[in-house]
């Protein structure tokens, strides 16, 4: 049977690719924080012999960006250095690495979903150890890396930090006055969908970069209403900006991603939005 390793395995998105995977006949692993320090080397190389797997998965993230500001060398241990750690070590097993990253590695002033092949510019700290993990990746290995953007999965109503659809979904039903801003757009993207396309990738032996978002562009105020639509909520919501909602961190305005590179590699597209959400609640009512 063919052996996986999962770390980041209790997040949103590695539950997700623990069930894919086992879901394909793969005998998987799950490491997370609990369990194993991946800044750590000795311990990367302790549990990854033990079981000497053929693909390793990396959704492990210190993703606190406005925090990574006030202490930039704990996103670059999490987010680089055990990335360099991970891809050691399936150097010298002779595994194969997939690395998990974001779309925060751009600055937003394209304009247009981002290509693999456009020129990155991180805006700070978090952002910067990113960028730097997909570096150590590439450079030991020849790895899989797949940049995401603004994931949510079930998952989330269990994580400690959630998501962006159970924040709103939360404050909507508590009654709270809802500000998003209307000034920045991304393309969030669904785990489960993640992991199944991240699977075909595996299983067609593909490398290289590739970007798997939501396919389309939508602002954070609007992906707001449209969840509220799809949960049946009426909440109050008005659009602010970022002139108005200032963060320790500068964020990317426009850090949409698109889809053609892996859907010309004969990957199925992702879902819509509003598919995804329909999936979303029924994943997660079903729990």
């Amino acid at each position: 049977m063919r052996k996986a390793a999962v770390f980041g395995s209790a997040g949103q998105l590695g539950l997700e690719l623990v069930k894919e995977f086992r879901l394909r006949g793969y005998e998987v692993t799950p490491f997370n924080r609990a369990n194993v320090d991946i800044t750590d080397p000795k311990a990367v190389e302790s549990c990854l012999t033990q079981i000497d797997p053929a693909v390793v998965l990396n959704a492990a993230a210190y993703n606190q960006v406005d925090l990574a500001e006030a202490d930039p060398q704990a996103a670059y241990s999490s987010n680089a250095l055990a990335v360099r750690n991970l891809a050691v070590c399936c150097r010298q097993l002779d595994a194969s690495l997939v690395h998990f990253s974001t779309d925060y590695v751009f600055d937003g002033m394209l304009g247009r979903p981002y290509v693999e092949s456009d020129p990155t510019h991180p805006l700070g700290a978090y952002a910067v150890s990113k960028l730097a993990g997909e570096l150590y990746a590439q450079a030991y290995v020849d790895p899989l890396v797949i940049r995401v953007s603004g994931v949510f999965g079930p998952g989330g109503q269990d994580t400690v930090r959630g998501n962006f659809v159970e924040l709103m979904t939360r404050m909507a039903r508590a009654g709270q006055p809802i500000r998003v801003v209307e000034d920045h757009v991304a393309s969030p993207t669904f785990a489960p969908a993640i992991a199944s396309r991240t699977a075909d990738l595996v299983e067609r032996r593909l490398t290289g970069l590739y970007h798997m978002a939501g396919g389309v562009p939508i602002s954070w105020f609007n992906w707001a209403r449209l969840i509220f639509d799809s949960a049946g909520l009426k909440p109050e919501i008005k659009p602010t900006n970022e002139r108005e909602y200032r963060t320790a961190a500068r964020r990317p305005k426009y850090s949409a991603l698109s889809n053609s590179k892996l859907e010309s590699a004969g990957i199925a597209p992702m879902p819509s939005l509003e598919n995804a959400l329909e999936e979303y609640w029924r994943l997660r009512n079903t729990k």
